[in-house]
């Protein structure tokens, strides 16, 4: 019986290899190909490949798009981006999959990806992949979103998915509804960069904040009974806010979960308060292993070990780097030791989930890691797993 249905499996997946088809897109339609990206859409089916041409001198294909099929658009040119000047709008369907890679969008604030509602009776995924976007809107109920080496000019919006090695404004974990349909997954920001901070305001999942260089981390929002973290990230803010750098508001929240504050690298020019992380609300915070070049002053009820405050550290916003007394200063229990074995460094390039694994120096010629799992310990009667996912540019 088994072999049958691996057989049975096989077979399903190779007549759906077979039967997706590839579709060009190139200026003016040379050599039969399609002149505009909407008529490639419209002629597609599901399943199938839509590579477009990057047209000379940079210009534009200039159209409006509604992806309403489960579609996969890439560059014909390696390491070159095709420009689509307008907004991107996918239609959402149970089990449709749309996956957009080296897209630029231009510098342009009105043109958007945005999913234009609620999928009814499963779950519609949008995977973005080493694009130059402007904004990003996947806070429709049942949407999934996998975004990674991304540039976004503004603000990513999305209620459940997985954001690695993105440059943004902002991240939000955002849902306008619950979701009716669940995903297994948590709700993940991983080696990203923002100038506005990142914040988890849906309580239908777990979040994962790690390795992040973001200049604030908020949480409005918390799944029940759920084990959240705030890990190894760098928070570093040299103007003056109202709010505390680690904030956590469940004031108006009637769920309550657990949130763990670890190896994070924290500096910021005290304004309206000096306080380092604050917890409001009825959240389970344990802090721990944290630096601050501040003076270490926290608000709210929360359990505390082993964190420091006037930490000699140098942070550069612009080349994303801590250094000094973050060292060597995470926790130094095994299971969060850094790449070279060392004990875990505070900040966002401490861990196994380190800021490298997502930025390599590689000056953009070669294909990039968008996710990686790699265990927190080993011991020699174990296992080892590792997953890993990348994708080519």
């Amino acid at each position: 019986m088994k072999k049958k249905l691996l057989f049975i499996t096989l077979t399903s997946l190779f007549t759906s290899l077979v039967s997706a088809a590839d579709l060009y897109v190139r200026n003016l339609g040379a050599g039969g190909a399609y002149s505009s990206v909407s008529a490639a859409i419209t002629a597609a089916a599901n399943g199938d490949r839509i590579i477009i041409q990057p047209k000379t001198s940079g210009a534009a294909y200039v159209e409006n798009l509604t992806i309403n099929k489960s579609l996969t658009f890439v560059s014909e040119t390696i390491y070159n981006k095709y420009f689509i000047q307008g907004t991107i709008t996918i239609t959402p369907a149970v089990g449709r999959v749309v996956t957009i890679s080296n897209l630029s969008s231009g510098n342009f604030t009105i043109y958007g990806v945005s999913v234009s509602g609620a999928t009814t009776g499963g779950r519609t995924t949008v995977n973005l992949l080493n694009s130059f976007l402007n904004s990003v809107d996947t806070t429709q109920p049942n949407t999934t979103l996998n975004m990674s080496g991304c540039i976004v000019t503004g603000s990513v919006y999305f209620s459940h998915g997985r954001c690695t090695g993105n440059k943004a404004l902002l991240i939000n974990a955002y849902a306008v509804s619950p979701d009716t349909n669940l995903a297994t997954e948590a709700v993940e920001i991983i080696g990203n960069a923002t100038d506005s901070g990142i914040t988890n305001f849906q309580n239908d999942y777990p979040f994962k904040f790690s390795n992040n260089f973001v200049s604030s981390i908020n949480v409005y929002r918390i799944k029940t009974a759920s084990a959240n973290e705030i890990t190894n990230n760098t928070v570093y803010n040299p103007n003056a806010g109202d709010l505390a750098p680690i904030h956590i508001d469940l004031a108006n929240s009637i769920t309550t979960g657990n949130i763990t504050i670890m190896n994070n690298a924290v500096s910021f020019v005290v304004g309206q308060t000096n306080t380092c992380i604050y917890n409001g609300g009825n959240s389970t915070v344990a802090a721990t292993y944290n630096v601050f070049t501040n003076a270490f002053v926290t608000e709210g009820t929360m359990t505390q070990n082993n964190n420091s405050g006037a930490v000699n550290m140098n942070f550069n916003a612009a080349a994303y780097t801590v250094t000094g007394g973050n060292v060597n200063a995470g926790s130094p229990a095994v299971t969060y030791t850094d790449l070279d074995l060392t004990r875990n460094d505070a900040g966002h390039y401490g861990g196994s989930n380190s800021w490298a694994n997502y930025f390599p120096s590689d000056s953009g010629a070669m294909p990039q890691i968008n996710y990686l799992v790699t265990p927190r310990a080993i011991l020699n009667t174990s296992t080892l797993n590792v997953t890993g996912s990348g994708y080519s540019k």
